[in-house]
């Protein structure tokens, strides 16, 4: 399952942005958005998403359960 960000509880610090390994999270309308297509929830890069680890706000970056989990490539 790909990250999601809750909006409204998005600050728009910036800090996940450069810290995305796949650039999947970027600047919508005031709030950053990850794009399912590319968050790879950092397997493979990183032992946590590096989205949860830098932002500052408990709870703002997680797992959007409505998508199939990230599969690597065997």
């Amino acid at each position: 399952m790909p990250f999601k960000i809750i909006a409204s509880q998005c600050t728009s610090c910036s800090a996940c942005e450069p810290l995305c390994p796949n650039v999947a999270i970027s600047e919508k309308a005031g709030s950053f958005v990850i794009e399912p297509a590319k968050c790879t929830e950092c397997i493979g890069y990183f032992d946590e998403p590096q989205c949860v680890a830098a932002c500052p706000v408990d709870n703002t970056c997680v797992v959007d359960t409505s998508l199939a989990r990230y599969q690597a490539p065997a």
